[in-house]
């Protein structure tokens, strides 16, 4: 779709910072009638613009004080088939994110755990034990800053 105006990115970059906002809502903040900001945002939807919108939860306040990232290189010997290797870290429920990557790791892993012994516990008992997995770098995240995005 590029037809996209500057009221469609105001819409994107509104819901980018909160996406419960209503149609009516939205366009009286943006200064639009709620039937047309409904049209627009159903419009950016059917053309996947809008793929969805997400729950951020707040991980700590939920026991879940340390986020790693992990880069992981399969091993050369006994290679994986990678659906089944990216099947069985889907499996693992502090596992948040899987990236296929290029460069010196094949995965990205967003990891997170109660505290540093928990996380220890995820990796040695359930992701270092997955067929194919060799070498592992652990780089534990200190601060987050969300950026609003190239709107």
């Amino acid at each position: 779709m590029s037809d996209i105006d500057e009221t469609d990115r105001a819409i994107l970059r509104a819901l980018g910072e909160d996406a419960t906002l209503s149609s009516a809502r939205l366009g009286a903040r943006l200064g639009l009638s709620q039937p047309v900001t409904w049209r627009r945002m159903r419009r950016l939807e059917e053309a996947g613009i809008i793929a969805g919108r997400r729950l951020d939860l707040d991980l700590a306040a939920l026991g879940f004080g340390v986020t790693v990232f992990l880069g992981v290189k399969l091993a050369t010997r006994g290679r994986v088939a990678l659906p089944d290797f990216e099947r069985a870290l889907s499996a693992i429920p502090e596992i948040q994110t899987v990236e296929h990557v290029l460069g010196l790791y094949d995965y990205r892993l967003r990891v997170v755990a109660r505290d540093l012994s928990d996380f220890e516990r995820v990796l040695r008992r359930r992701i270092m034990t997955l067929p194919g997995v060799g070498e592992v770098e652990a780089n534990v995240l200190l601060s987050e800053e969300r950026r609003p995005g190239p709107l």
